[in-house]
């Protein structure tokens, strides 16, 4: 799994959620399970937070100063950390990672934990990386139709799970189609590769916190459905599969349908879902990993 740092939030307070909303369980939920990441629910009247850290989605989408500023930071981040200048393409596609990670968990895990598909468009998503904050405002959602929240204002009844996935899948394609017109120029991929990137943060992102929920199986097979492989604009499925340990344990993996150019940095570091990493080394490091945890 791959895992994005969005700095270290520390200790504080959220605002309280607006009355009804449908989203405030699942993102307290997420709270409690990951520390990197809070969500701050705002209301109609509130406006988006900008400056002091920052950046709406809409910004970045848009591609200018603002989207110079964010990637600054993961210019810096390179040099820093491993004492050699970044490719400006490379540095894209980290920032983009950076902030489709937790952006696709703001509409998978209502999805995941309570069947609600929260609708956010690229201008009401504020994002702060170095809190670990994401500021939104919900105001349309899709659900099933015995969920209580369909009595809800901005409620969206949908007939049955497979509808409900689609909500998903367009949701998410709602949310990151303006923000990878923003980041596309400045990476040089294509199409193709691009959505490619946004099928594996949908995947990676849910499926690590699924695994800290407890519950990585379900996750993996709700991924398995939701991605099956034939679901444009997304490149690919969720490409689960499992590989036999030594002591003939299973252990998930998957194939990535994207490369995010970390080998470019180090070229023998390469990330274990990488199409460039053997089953050899999967195992070695798996393994490690469990024995570790253990």
């Amino acid at each position: 799994m791959t895992v994005t740092t969005l700095g270290a939030p520390g200790a504080f307070d959220l605002p309280p959620a607006p009355p009804g909303s449908p989203v405030a369980d699942s993102y307290a939920r997420l709270a409690q399970v990951y520390g990197g990441l809070r969500v701050v629910e705002q209301t109609a009247d509130e406006a988006a937070p900008r400056g002091a850290g920052w950046v709406g989605a809409d910004e970045l989408a848009a591609g200018g100063t603002a989207l110079d500023t964010f990637l600054a930071w993961d210019d810096a981040q390179v040099l820093r950390d491993y004492g050699h200048q970044a490719r400006p393409d490379v540095v894209a596609s980290f920032g983009l990672h950076r902030y489709a990670w937790p952006a696709c968990l703001l509409i998978t895990l209502p999805w995941f934990l309570h069947r609600r598909v929260p609708r956010l468009p690229a201008g009401q998503v504020a994002f702060h990386r170095t809190l670990g904050r994401m500021a939104v405002h919900v105001a349309e959602f899709a659900c099933l139709p015995d969920d209580p929240a369909a009595a809800l204002p901005g409620a969206r009844v949908v007939p049955d799970e497979e509808a409900l996935r689609g909500e998903v899948r367009a949701a998410v394609a709602q949310h990151l189609g303006p923000v990878l017109e923003g980041f596309g120029p400045r990476m040089r991929r294509g199409r193709r590769a691009l959505w490619g990137m946004v099928t594996d943060e949908v995947v990676e992102s849910l499926w690590y916190i699924g695994h800290l929920l407890g519950e990585e199986q379900r996750a993996t097979a709700e991924l398995e459905a939701l991605l099956p492989g034939s679901t444009a604009p997304y490149t690919g499925g969720a490409g689960f599969r499992t590989l036999t340990g030594p002591d003939g344990g299973k252990l998930p993996t998957r194939d990535r349908a994207s490369c995010c150019l970390f080998y470019t940095i180090r070229p023998e570091d390469t990330c274990v879902t990488c199409p460039r990493t053997c089953d050899a080394d999967r195992l070695a490091r798996l393994t490690a990993a469990d024995a570790f945890a253990s």
